[in-house]
């Protein structure tokens, strides 16, 4: 189907923004995962209890509901997020051992990395913190208002921006400060740099994606992101967008202009995705399925194949030295860090 009908049949469900945002339907969420039906690929260590243990007002080992997961190239160290208590948990990715747990304000969805510091949105606390990965310190913590959700760096030299997942913007962070917004769709959730100078922001709420120049504000282009569109990678100019109510992943050119070109069947609720940025592949869960699926990383990608993961693989992080896959279970506390076999 070529990159015209596939634009119009998502228009049909999306409007382009056309509807009045109370109108439209909540942002989709990760699928529940049914009980494990088989032993997940690679290892896996204990993080903290499993969901059915946290109970409020009762105590519980630390590290519940892993995450959003981001892996420092630098420091060898996967960062994860766990609700509860809210921490930021420090991995050794050669081990899977816990190196350390930094306490947080609130608990994160999504982490990034930059510089060798994590960038920790604290989403009901409405701060961007700051945590040194290699020891743990807490170097910045910044009160940014609304519902950070997701978080990236890249799009511009020593800037990081933050979208407000109750709001219809991003924030540009500079250093300890806010230095502005950018306008977007509503509830933005998924956040992918483009290139040096741009920046692609899917609004789950909406179901759309902007292309926008980070240093002017300026609306580069947009177009409809299918049912249910959650997260989001970009490499050189193609963008991936996983469509977790449509099932689908969705490829989009973003030169010349941000167009919808393919639409990939990926049966099981694509939510969480990952960019081997050395071996050019996309890791991607299947929360309906207890799967990862991998795919190369072009404008027609196709899938390779599906390994079976933890329960509720709702966080993915790759190594890109080690090719290591990492996949954290919010449903039974534990990181299945996998080593994929050669392909054939």
């Amino acid at each position: 189907m070529g990159g015209f009908a596939l634009a119009a049949a998502a228009a049909g469900v999306a409007g382009c923004g056309s509807a009045a945002v109370a109108d439209l339907p909540p942002v989709a969420q990760p699928r529940v995962s049914p009980p494990a039906s088989r032993t997940p690929a690679g290892r896996v260590v204990r993080l903290g209890p499993p969901a059915a243990a946290l109970v409020p007002g009762r105590t519980t080992g630390p590290g519940g509901a892993p995450e959003g997961l981001a892996f420092d190239p630098a420091s060898g160290l996967l960062a994860v997020g766990v609700r509860d208590p809210a921490q930021l948990v420090l991995v050794d990715g050669a081990s899977g051992r816990v190196a350390r747990r930094v306490g947080l304000p609130g608990a994160a969805r999504d982490l990034a990395v930059q510089g060798g510091d994590v960038l920790v949105p604290a989403e009901r606390a409405g701060r961007l913190l700051r945590v040194r990965a290699r020891d743990g310190r807490v170097t910045g913590d910044l009160r940014l208002g609304g519902r950070p959700h997701d978080v990236v760096g890249g799009a511009l030299a020593g800037s990081a921006f933050v979208t407000d997942g109750a709001g219809s913007a991003v924030a540009v962070v500079r250093g300890d400060r806010r230095e502005r917004s950018i306008a977007v769709g509503a509830q933005p959730t998924g956040l992918a740099p483009v290139s040096p100078g741009r920046l692609a922001v899917v609004s789950g709420r909406e179901r759309l994606v902007d292309l926008v120049e980070v240093a002017t504000g300026r609306r580069l282009g947009r177009a409809d992101a299918g049912v249910g569109p959650t997260h989001a990678v970009a490499h050189d100019r193609w963008l991936w967008v996983t469509d977790t109510a449509g099932d689908a992943l969705l490829v989009f050119r973003t030169r010349p202009a941000l167009e919808l070109v393919r639409r990939v069947h990926l049966p099981g609720g694509p939510y969480g995705i990952a960019l081997d940025t050395e071996k050019l592949r996309l890791w991607i869960t299947l929360t309906a399925t207890n799967e990862v699926v991998e795919l190369p990383a072009h404008g027609r990608p196709h899938e390779l194949r599906r390994l079976p993961t933890v329960p509720q693989p709702d966080g993915l992080a790759v190594d890109p030295v080690t090719h290591r896959v990492f996949v954290a279970s919010r449903r039974d506390g534990t990181l299945q860090l996998l080593d994929p076999p050669p392909l054939g």
